[in-house]
């Protein structure tokens, strides 16, 4: 989970307190939905956030693994 924190950290940089408003995770947003990014506010992003909660924990999940193996070295 510590890697789903500091990809979160990382994501809303100078929005930690209203990641709605963080151009990475808005772009995000926008390629995943179609909508503008422009028109994603707080209620999307909180909407958004728990109609994909298994995807999101299947994609912090799926970035724990990789950044263990990038740690690793790439060699098991």
């Amino acid at each position: 989970m510590t890697a789903g924190l500091r990809f979160l950290w990382t994501a809303t940089r100078g929005h930690r307190l209203r990641p709605w408003r963080s151009e990475y995770l808005r772009w995000r947003l926008e390629t995943f939905t179609g909508k503008h990014a422009e028109e994603v506010g707080p209620r999307d992003f909180w909407r958004f956030l728990w109609s994909e909660r298994r995807q999101l924990l299947r994609f912090l999940r799926w970035l724990a693994e990789m950044r263990s193996y990038a740690d690793a070295g790439g060699s098991e």
